[in-house]
């Protein structure tokens, strides 16, 4: 089965082919940068980071964008309360997203556009639509005329005459229709601005994401994304003004991820339960919210509590184990450290990983392991099914463990169920990636511990000295407790 794609504008599923063959181009829509990142921002940046590496891990080359609203009434304020500019709101913020991104494992984008920084070609796709009769300017402002628009409410499914938006945002007298959107604001005195052909001002929000797309990508995506609050009016709006100006589809393919309760609440801040990722880092390991976010089929709400994630952490430790297990089986078995050509530690997956057989030489273990990475991939390319495709893992976790068992095993039977978890990994993120300068993993802490009191029992005082001399040079402290042994790093 090729990749399978639910696509909100069609309400079904569909085969996924792309414009251009072996290349890829989507679209997500990112944060206004006045806060840090909520725990629902998480979702749809660890799980398109998903559906990403999965398209590249399968010989897809993916252009792939997110945006940073860096301009927005919301950064005007906050730039009030904190007595500084709105640029300097926005640098904050860009740089705290960067940060809480890739404390979740999250790839950067291969462009993450400003809309600050194209504000000229924003200008210019208003003007094109104000002279196709598709916008208006009024007072200073410029809106976009619903009306002319016959499939406004295509995407999000709603009759045009049952759209509530006047009520929803109050009337404004300066509308031809309460239903018509804001492409360009005017500036209120001291405001930050831009000047334009309709007065100093601003774009409107809609307006940015569509500008940006089109000159990075074209007329057309293959996906555009986003959260489901994003659908109406969000992207509804784009659809409306995008397929005004060209005629043509803004995307063949839109894909919207589900929202995030906590403990069976809606996020609100009229609640005050909302958690931000830079607060959820200090406490919770990346892989164990990226296990979780995936843990659940990305259009099915999820629930976090503190249950769920402890859950989590230990289904990622169990992956972590058996992998730093297999790597000391694969050191045991090569102690010159040479391993099967094809070995490599945990990394991001290179494009076209999952297009390779295993090869351990033994007939039975890559027939079982060539069955699970089918499988995996089987379950990748139905809507990108990440509960499953952990399922399948989990599959393999228990394959190696099996394999550990064996009092006699090749290097390269170990090297070759290495490399399959590598490449599944590669895609799911479920594992810290290897970075030099990070020094060990947990996993392999726990590990040296626990040799380490293995040794002191057999009075082996060297190699627990050695350990300990180890886990010291790696920034690792040990601090004994009634309950066992702790560690920390420094």
């Amino acid at each position: 089965m090729s990749l399978q794609i639910y696509n909100t504008m069609s309400r079904k599923q569909e085969a996924f082919i792309p414009q251009e063959p072996g290349k890829v181009k989507m679209y997500v829509c990112g944060p206004t940068v006045y806060d840090y990142i909520h725990i629902g921002n998480a979702r749809p940046a660890i799980f398109f980071d998903v559906s990403r590496r999965y398209l590249e891990a399968i010989g897809y080359e993916v252009d792939y964008l997110v945006n940073f609203t860096d301009v927005d009434d919301k950064l005007i304020r906050k730039a009030e309360q904190l007595g500084t500019s709105v640029p300097d709101v926005a640098e904050r913020f860009i740089a705290a997203f960067y940060e809480d991104t890739e404390g979740l494992g999250v790839k950067r984008a291969t462009r993450n556009p400003r809309v600050t920084e194209h504000v000229s070609e924003i200008i210019t796709f208003i003007e094109e639509l104000v002279a196709q009769g598709a916008a208006y300017p009024s007072a200073g402002d410029v809106y976009f005329r619903t009306k002319s628009f016959a499939n406004y409410g295509q995407l999000s499914h709603q009759n045009m005459e049952e759209l509530q938006l006047g009520i929803r945002i109050g009337i404004d007298e300066r509308k031809e229709d309460p239903q018509d959107f804001v492409l360009w604001k005017s500036a209120k005195p001291g405001e930050i601005s831009w000047e334009s052909p309709w007065g100093p001002g601003r774009p409107g929000w809609h307006i940015e994401c569509s500008a940006m797309a089109r000159k990075y990508l074209g007329d057309t995506l293959d996906i555009h994304g986003g959260g489901n609050d994003l659908q109406f009016p969000h992207h509804e709006c784009e659809c409306a003004q995008s397929e005004s100006l060209t005629g043509k589809p803004l995307s063949n393919y839109w894909m919207h991820n589900g929202f995030i309760n906590i403990d069976n609440q809606k996020m609100s801040k009229s609640l005050g339960n909302g958690i931000t990722v830079h607060e959820l880092l200090k406490r919770i390991k990346p892989e164990a919210i990226r296990y979780f976010m995936l843990s659940g089929h990305y259009r099915a709400p999820l629930n976090f509590s503190d249950d769920t994630v402890e859950q989590a952490l230990g289904s990622v430790e169990r992956i972590a184990n058996c992998r730093v297990n297999l790597e000391h089986r694969l050191a045991a078995v090569s102690p010159d450290g040479s391993h099967a050509a094809g070995w490599h530690p945990v990394e991001d997956a290179p494009i076209g990983a999952l297009r390779y057989e295993p090869a351990s030489g033994d007939a039975s273990l890559d027939a079982r392991l060539q069955e699970l990475k089918l499988r995996f991939t089987a379950k990748m390319d139905d809507d990108f099914n990440t509960p499953d495709a952990i399922t399948v893992l989990f599959e393999l976790v228990a394959e190696a463990n099996q394999l550990l068992k064996q009092p006699i095993v090749a290097a390269q039977s170990i090297d070759a169920v290495l490399g399959l978890m590598d490449s599944l990994n590669g895609v799911l993120g479920l594992l810290p990636t290897v970075d030099a300068a990070a020094g060990l993993l947990d996993a392999e802490v726990d590990a040296l511990i626990a040799e380490r009191i293995k040794v002191r029992s057999e009075k082996n005082w060297k190699r627990a000295d050695e350990i300990r001399d180890l886990l010291a040079e790696q920034g690792i402290l040990l601090e004994d407790t009634p309950q066992g042994i702790r560690w920390r790093r420094k």
